[in-house]
């Protein structure tokens, strides 16, 4: 019936868009073309400003979509230079041939999107009934602090203890790495090894290596799979804190379909990607990644088409069995492998609720290896896993994983939209033929359109032209990476995307010199276009319509100039905005407060009351130790080590935190990870609708701005490429209590008893 059904609804897509074909392909008059769109978007206006219901919505969709093909039947049938014009004629269809895989995309992103699903909560499990699990988080190069924030997180979630073990897979510290020639690399090896080891103990988890770095994180998984019995995999990337409730909700779902093989959650950052935090959005602004998981992960999941993500995610083991693991053909094993079992006849499930925190690159080079990898993966899947002939998958599957692995072309449209302008300008090469009535008519009104479209369907996850400076910034190098694999598809390798090495001072990126390279060759089409409508009045008016398409990539290329200018990063954690309730010690006094911003690093929290903020006030002592009211257990209280470092003018204080002994992590995931609440007041806060004149303003106004910024930056500077790198595991023996002195606590408050110790070590290559 579901294949039936699902094949129905293809076959009736296909006809609707037959129809819509034929009318958009019947001719009328230039004024009457004009005359219809600006009609069309009339509508569109009153319809966005009057009515978002389901029907409404669909309409939307559907006046858009005739305007687009209008707009595509014009260009392949009318704009196209004549034979006796090679160059030209070769020149403009490569631009068609850009224009029509963004036609492509948009249906297909159209097609994925429909119906975009919004699942109902979990059903609760009573503990009895509630299945093993076994989480995973593969390491290779992190730093022990980040692991010791992400195994305590999961250590301390809403999970009985004896059904829930937590697995530190380190493939830095493999019997490999061990026994590597350079006597160096093996003694950092064995070093980390012993360690983590050690850090794992101390906080009831279980440490994992294997003997041979092979096959990657697919490989270290497989290699764990082999250790574990649980009836749930839990993958959790390195950096990847989840919340106290992830598991209360999202194992339920397991319990409604017996061939459900996946529940992904959303991934949440806390901190800025390198555009974010150089263009200064990362409050203000929905993340790059909100429009995938808070719309399209939605789209697929009414398809059965959500896929596994690589973390955040839980997995039913016996699905991993039968399809033997986690794929590792391509460098993408999460997409693969979801791709595998889908095809096996298993089912998945989105749950578009933020549970789990993680980290973004800090470096715009670090930023731009992350998505190389993430497109030659997808590409690779593409040519060896092709969807279209995977047997096993349903009609919309097909489309779903064909829309995701097609995406990762947009790096060659984007280009040729960049630098096709110039052709004309400078070269005096017709790109298409046309006057200027027609271009209004038609492309003008396209192009409105189009934005409407977009804003429509994703004005809350994503900002107007963000997608194009985010597209242009990567496909300046995604496009080499493109032909390489399909030069060689299996030849790409997996490289671990480096955390934690953010620039200390302003500085340029180390990849950004083809950036101004660009920005310079459309300031010089700029002026030159400027100069031929002056002094050529029979291409003026062509001219002119050209020229705005340049100076709109100018612009772009300038915010692209402010996306690789980067500046220091002042936080050296993370903050997550909370509501917490504890009580801080210092000396004598004993203040209740209320957290309202919390870190790695330490805190922001006021007084909860007026005699509370006296108290605190009359307090001599500034070190003293932060109680935390648990979530988990009302009779205990979870403690850290803390310092006033600074105090705001409305009495606020600045607390600083010394995580001297891995319990501190335990207690600083009960304070930071305890309430899931928070993470979603987070996002909420970011997901903000801005229009399209706004959004333009917005861009127009980066667009002047940031090259001043880049440009400036150019001035030799004393230590440029500065970057904070902590020496390698320097900070394992601080949590292990070696080297950190600890701040001095007060004399009335003792430390919470210590945790015992963890289960012994089930690594059996130590």
């Amino acid at each position: 019936m579901g294949v039936a059904m699902s094949l129905l609804r293809f076959l009736s897509f296909l006809l609707l868009g037959g129809v819509a074909v034929a009318l958009a392909t019947q001719p009328v008059s230039v004024q009457a073309q004009l005359a219809t769109s600006v009609s069309v978007i009339f509508l569109l206006a009153l319809l966005w400003k009057f009515s978002r219901g389901a029907e409404a919505r669909q309409l939307f969709i559907a006046l858009a979509l005739f305007v687009v093909l209008r707009y595509v039947y014009w260009r392949i049938t009318s704009t196209l230079p004549p034979l006796s014009d090679p160059v030209g004629l070769t020149c403009g269809s490569i631009l068609l041939a850009a224009e029509l895989y963004c036609v492509a995309m948009l249906l297909l992103t159209l097609v994925v999107n429909a119906e975009p699903l919004k699942r109902e909560p979990a059903p609760q499990i009573e503990d009895e009934a509630l299945p093993t699990i076994d989480v995973l988080a593969p390491s290779y190069d992190e730093d022990a602090s980040i692991l010791a924030t992400t195994l305590a997180a999961a250590k301390s979630m809403d999970y009985p203890a004896d059904r829930l073990n937590v697995y530190l897979l380190d493939d830095g510290g493999t019997d490999q790495k061990c026994a590597h020639p350079d006597p160096a690399i093996a003694e950092r090896a064995r070093a980390r090894r012993a360690a983590l080891q050690e850090l794992c103990a101390a906080l009831g988890c279980y440490y994992l290596t294997r003997e041979r770095n092979e096959h990657a994180k697919a490989g270290n998984l497989n290699a764990a799979l082999e250790h574990v019995d649980g009836d749930i995999v839990v993958v959790l990337d390195a950096d990847h804190a989840p919340f106290r409730s992830f598991l209360r909700e999202t194992i339920g779902y397991f319990f409604e379909d017996d061939r459900l093989f996946l529940v992904q959650t959303p991934h949440v950052f806390l901190n800025p990607d390198p555009i974010e935090q150089n263009l200064r959005t990362f409050r203000r602004m929905p993340s790059e990644n909100e429009m995938f998981y808070g719309v399209t992960q939605r789209g697929l999941d009414k398809w059965n088409a959500a896929f596994f993500c690589g973390s955040a995610a839980l997995l039913r083991r016996a699905a991993l069995d039968e399809a033997g693991g986690f794929s590792g053909v391509s460098v993408t094993e999460d997409c693969e492998t979801a791709l595998e079992l889908h095809a096996q006849g298993w089912t998945s499930v989105y749950v578009d609720k933020p549970l789990v925190a993680g980290l973004q690159p800090d470096t715009f080079a670090s930023f731009i290896g992350q998505r190389v990898r993430w497109c030659q993966g997808m590409l690779q899947i593409f040519l060896l896993r092709n969807p279209l002939l995977k047997r096993g998958l349903e009609p919309l599957q097909r489309l779903g994983y064909l829309s995701s692995m097609s995406f990762w072309f947009f790096p060659f449209p984007r280009l040729v939209f960049m630098l096709a302008p110039l052709a004309f300008i400078l070269f005096d090469v017709k790109i298409f033929v046309s006057n200027i009535e027609e271009a209004i008519a038609y492309t003008a009104t396209y192009v409105v359109v189009n934005a409407m479209l977009q804003n429509y369907l994703f004005g809350k996850v994503r900002w107007p032209w963000v997608s194009e400076l985010y597209e242009y910034c990567q496909g300046v190098f995604l496009s080499k990476a493109i032909v390489s694999v399909f030069l060689r598809p299996r030849s790409p390798s997996f490289n671990v995307t480096a955390k934690g090495a953010a620039p200390t001072q302003d500085r340029l990126s180390e990849l950004a010199w083809p950036f101004f390279a660009i920005y310079g060759l459309l300031a010089l089409g700029a002026g030159v276009a400027v100069y031929r409508c002056v002094a050529e009045p029979g291409v003026r008016q062509l001219m002119f319509f050209v020229g705005l398409w340049n100076m709109f990539n100018l612009v772009t290329a300038g915010v692209a100039l402010g996306a690789v200018a980067e500046r220091r990063r002042r936080e050296t954690h993370p903050r997550l905005p909370v509501e917490r309730r504890g009580a801080l010690v210092l000396g004598e006094e004993h203040v209740r407060v209320a957290i309202e911003e919390v870190s790695a690093g330490g805190c922001r929290l006021r007084a909860a009351t007026e005699s509370d903020a006296k108290a605190l006030a009359a307090a001599k002592e500034t070190d003293g130790r932060l109680y935390i009211d648990s979530i988990a257990d009302a009779a205990r209280r979870p403690s850290l080590a803390a310092r006033i470092v600074g105090v705001a003018p409305d009495g606020r204080r600045h607390i600083a935190f010394a995580l001297s002994q891995p319990q501190d992590h335990l207690a600083l995931a009960d304070l930071m990870y305890g309430d899931a609440t928070a993470l979603e007041r987070f996002q909420a806060a970011r997901r903000k609708h801005k229009g399209i004149i706004a959004g333009t303003v917005q861009f127009l106004w980066w667009g002047v701005i940031e090259p001043l910024r880049a440009f400036a930056y150019l001035r030799p500077r004393a230590s440029e490429a500065a970057l904070r790198e902590p020496p390698p595991f320097a900070d394992l023996s601080n949590l292990l209590g070696r080297r950190q002195p600890r701040l001095r606590p007060p004399a009335e408050a003792k430390a919470p008893r210590a945790a015992e110790r963890a289960p012994s070590s089930k690594n059996e290559n130590a």
